[in-house]
């Protein structure tokens, strides 16, 4: 049965998730040299927590990520150039309930050579078709700032369905205070929302997102 595990193993482990354009990783310290030159651009942090745009900053944001590997709570994978093997970005499984077999996908950020590219969509499909159909999750999450307009409407184009604001939720690097919009894709959507990535995919839509 989907989502069944023997006793004592973590519901959500390390994997290596292959697509077309994109390789999802186990994130790795092997990853830096690349991260640090996907991050680099700060137009990539505009809606993000905080820049990672010095290697002080992006190291500390890894060793955060494989400390909450080793927690159980979070999944960081580096995302690949399927054909060079070069680093774009990365994203996560986050918030990670398997009582409730819920989880989040955030923390995800692309450099500029992969916007546009479809890139994003395939990421996101490979993360959902993990989660649904081999972990058996009931529900997977996002969050974004209430303010994103495109990573809002990048969401409700594949299907997420809006869940609500959550006031005064963050604060920014930068002082401001964020609120999240939240957005939720249960195993009774996945089927429509799978086929409308799919699509996206085949048509190299690229509909980036920040959250």
């Amino acid at each position: 049965m989907r989502g069944r595990r023997p006793a004592g193993t973590p519901w959500v482990r390390p994997v290596t998730l292959t697509g077309r354009r994109v390789r999802l990783e186990p994130l790795d310290h092997r990853h830096l040299a690349g991260l640090a030159e996907a991050a680099a651009d700060p137009t990539t942090w505009a809606w993000m927590h905080a820049p990672l745009t010095d290697e002080t900053a992006l190291r500390a944001w890894l060793d955060d990520a494989l400390a909450a590997r080793s927690a159980g709570t979070e999944m960081p994978f580096a995302v690949v150039d399927a054909a060079t093997g070069a680093p774009l970005g990365s994203t996560r499984f986050m918030a990670i309930a398997p009582t409730h077999r819920r989880l989040e996908i955030g923390w995800t950020w692309l450099g500029p050579a992969a916007r546009g590219s479809g890139a994003n969509a395939e990421a996101k499909l490979l993360l959902l078709e993990h989660a649904f159909e081999r972990l058996g999750a009931m529900r997977v999450e996002f969050k974004t700032d209430a303010l994103n307009a495109r990573s809002r409407a990048a969401l409700e184009g594949i299907g997420a369905r809006f869940e609500g604001i959550s006031r005064r939720h963050m604060l920014m690097a930068d002082g401001r205070v964020r609120d999240s919009a939240w957005y939720a894709i249960v195993e009774d959507d996945w089927p429509v929302v799978r086929e409308r990535l799919r699509a996206r995919v085949a048509a190299r839509t690229g509909d980036e997102e920040g959250g």
